[in-house]
């Protein structure tokens, strides 16, 4: 009995000590592998295009109503865990009717959960924002925490603008002004219309109440860049005082754009 005892206490001694040897072989192993294989490289991001999303543009612009396109190469050696998109601008205050832009959307699509993906998206552009430059940050985030971003500089653009306005002041009625400003209708113009009226004008003997309406779409039609240079007859017996002058220009795709400005009507 006692040699079965001494046997068994030696084999548990052996077998606590093989355990011991194991334990620092594998741990000198894993020292080694450490050191065969450093950390992984962050992503990397390259070809990182933008602009307006219809003709999937690199122009850098974009326009209120449509869509930005974005697209980037990503190169990265552990998979990806995320792609987020921000876009803000801190240059632009909202005017009257408008209201402040501020996006953020993180993308978990399965296609971009890869090592190597390609990040494409369309994003919608609010048409009641200020116009102006706008940033964007993309950024990419691997399994192991790494991150990159990449950042770029957007204009976003009326559909319809214009530019260089000039008018005359007053005019003497029975004669004409002159108006004349640059247009840009990205989607071309469809209708250009504009209206002149007065409120509360006493009409006098021999005057009649001028409420005029001039439709220059044809003249105009589908043009996307150009100058509207026009001379506006007032009537002899238009009463005089202050008139209302409405320039309307609607686009292609049914977009308006209106420019109020004011006139006096003065006798001769």
């Amino acid at each position: 009995m006692k040699y079965n005892t001494q046997s068994k206490s030696k084999m548990k001694a052996n077998f606590k000590l093989s355990i011991f040897f194991a334990s620092l072989i594998l741990f000198f192993s894993a020292c080694s592998s450490d050191d065969e294989n450093p950390g992984l490289a962050a992503p990397v991001i390259s070809d990182f295009e933008y602009g307006a999303g219809s003709e999937h543009s690199t122009d850098r612009v974009a326009y209120k109503g449509s869509d930005i396109h974005l697209e980037a190469a990503i190169t990265a050696e552990a998979v990806v865990k995320s792609i987020s998109v921000d876009i803000h601008s801190d240059d632009v205050t909202p005017a009257e009717g408008e209201v402040e832009w501020h996006f953020e959307q993180n993308y978990t699509d399965a296609t971009y959960l890869v090592k190597n993906p390609t990040f494409h998206e369309h994003i919608d552009v609010p048409t009641d924002i200020p116009a102006g430059e706008y940033h964007i940050v993309l950024t990419v985030t691997d399994e192991m925490g790494n991150s990159t971003e990449a950042e770029a500089h957007l204009q976003i653009l009326d559909v319809i603008a214009i530019s260089d306005f000039s008018m005359d002041e007053s005019v003497v009625r029975g004669e004409d002004f002159h108006v004349e400003f640059q247009i840009s209708a990205i989607h071309g113009i469809h209708e250009l219309m504009v209206d002149v009226h007065a409120h509360g004008l006493t009409v006098g003997d021999g005057e009649v109440e001028w409420d005029g309406e001039f439709n220059y779409g044809e003249k105009y039609h589908e043009e996307t860049d150009v100058e509207f240079h026009e001379h506006i007859d007032v009537p002899v017996s238009a009463p005089v005082g202050e008139y209302h002058i409405k320039f309307t220009i609607t686009d292609e795709e049914g977009n308006t754009f209106d420019y109020d400005e004011h006139i006096d009507v003065v006798a001769p």
